[in-house]
């Protein structure tokens, strides 16, 4: 036997060597879903929408309330799906179910059961779809792109079964989001996970028109560790005013707490923080308590304060799920923003360029006042805050919205745009908005929608060195002026 062969016998085995490399097959979606084939194939991916179905794809025509998927299965196989699962027969192959929506569910736990890869789990009123993100580019860059992780904002009870079912079996790691509107929908969430490690980024005042409280979101957020399985993590903000109540929801479970903050009795805590030149950060962090004693310095990428506190709960993640810190460090470092959560252009303007900040996809008191203080630390010749109306905010609306006049007088914004009858209680209160440093008052806006805010924009007028913040709920439709502007020639 040649040395080489001799080499080649003493690789070591991997246990996922013996695992399927197609996502799913027909056997693997009758045996998980106990329903019948048609035909026999192989499929590369699951979708739920017609419209974004890719080949190779199986197709869930899912039934709702309004709209009954199987009406799309021909446009799905068009688009090149190989098979659907449906709850009744259909002219192309497909998996024929009792309840399609129970099948979903069953592929979810299918793929959780049958991979070695460790869950980690993400909610918070603020942050978690870029915690989530940063959290998958770290295990990602660490298992050489053995990570995988819900896409967009596939949070829900459709998005994260869908998420799950979507993991391949040879995955190391999953990273699933999670969110809410009302109370009772972590839990079912996180019981289709069943997470190794389960993250909270804050609580903040968002859907607190469904929940009532401060209190009842922080206990329907830690509603996530009751997926944990034995001996899991839970990972709190140890900054939160409401951190022993969830440590408490977490003790309560026996799972393994571990805190991140500033606080000094933080698990992962923030020694120093310095801005860098890119505009982000040089972090060093301090590890307690069941991490045992170290110190890690790395740099942040994304601007802003409320980026510092992210990076110190992916870095707690990472470290409770097995994954390695240099490479966190490295993929914090390298982070871009995410289209409406960050992503940042430079834009055509009177002299030269301008600088887009988009934050158009979501928005409650605690993201718009980190953004705004982010903006304020922006190096430009002129601020623009373009503010979209936070939605779901009840009865506490007006006073939530008109306290945003501190963290805009904070942040010596020039020139504020309103979009959207909740802005009317801002609107009201920018009046009293101080001069800037330069003598000159600032001046303000009141649109209905986004192409009065276009408009509006675009009057006032935008010059080389501007800096424009961009933000709202994903409802009020701000992406549309994001988009008008990123795609104008020069």
């Amino acid at each position: 036997m040649s040395a080489a062969h001799a080499l080649l016998r003493q690789w070591p085995a991997d246990p996922r060597d013996t695992l399927p490399l197609a996502l799913w097959d027909a056997a693997s979606i009758e045996a998980a879903t106990g329903g019948k084939a048609s035909h026999a194939f192989q499929a590369s991916g699951i979708e739920m929408d017609s419209r974004d179905v890719r080949p190779g794809d199986v197709f869930v025509a899912l039934k709702g309330e309004e709209m009954d998927g199987h009406k799309f299965v021909a446009m799905a196989f068009a688009k090149g799906a190989v098979a659907a699962i449906t709850d009744r027969p259909v002219d192309f192959p497909h998996v024929l179910v009792e309840d399609t929506t129970q099948a979903l569910h069953d592929l979810a736990h299918a793929a959780r059961d049958r991979s070695p890869a460790k869950r980690i789990a993400v909610t918070g009123s603020v942050g978690k779809t870029g915690v989530k993100e940063a959290i998958f580019a770290s295990l990602d860059r660490a298992s050489r792109g053995a990570a995988h992780r819900s896409v967009r904002s596939y949070n829900n009870h459709v998005g994260v079964p869908l998420s799950l079912a979507r993991m391949p079996a040879r995955a190391k790691f999953g990273v699933f989001e999670m969110g809410m509107n009302h109370a009772g929908e972590i839990a079912p969430l996180t019981d289709h996970v069943r997470p190794d490690v389960a993250l909270i980024t804050t609580i903040a005042p968002a859907h607190i028109e469904n929940l009532g409280t401060m209190e009842a979101i922080a206990d329907e957020k830690a509603q996530i560790f009751t997926g944990l399985v034995p001996g899991g993590t839970a990972v709190i903000p140890a900054d939160s005013e409401y951190c022993e109540r969830m440590v408490g929801h977490a003790r309560a479970l026996g799972v393994k707490v571990v805190t991140f903050g500033r606080s000094a009795d933080a698990d992962v805590r923030l020694l120093d923080a310095i801005p860098s030149a890119n505009g982000g950060s040089l972090v060093t962090a301090q590890f307690g308590g069941d991490f045992g004693e170290a110190r890690l310095c790395y740099s942040v990428a994304e601007p802003g304060e409320h980026w510092i506190a992210n990076s110190l709960g992916v870095i707690a993640a990472v470290r409770a799920a097995g994954g390695d810190l240099a490479s966190a460090g490295l993929a914090l470092a390298e982070m871009g923003g995410l289209k409406g959560r960050g992503a940042r252009f430079q834009v055509a303007a009177a002299g030269g360029k301008a600088l887009l900040i988009d934050e158009s996809y979501n928005a409650n008191p605690a993201s718009m006042r980190a953004t705004l203080k982010a903006l304020g630390q922006t190096p430009a010749l002129r601020r623009i805050a373009v503010l979209g109306s936070m939605k779901e905010l009840g009865d506490f609306a007006p006073r939530f919205h008109a306290q945003l006049v501190d963290p805009l007088t904070e942040a010596k914004i020039d020139h504020v745009i309103c979009v959207g009858d909740e802005m009317r209680a801002l609107f009201g209160e920018l009046g009293r908005m101080p001069a800037t440093s330069l003598g000159f008052a600032p001046s303000f806006a009141q649109c209905e929608g986004p192409a009065q805010a276009i408009e509006a924009l675009e009057e006032y007028g935008l010059t080389h060195g501007d800096a424009v913040l961009v933000k709202g709920s994903n409802s009020v439709g701000l992406g549309r002026l994001v988009t008008h502007f990123t795609s104008a020639p020069g």
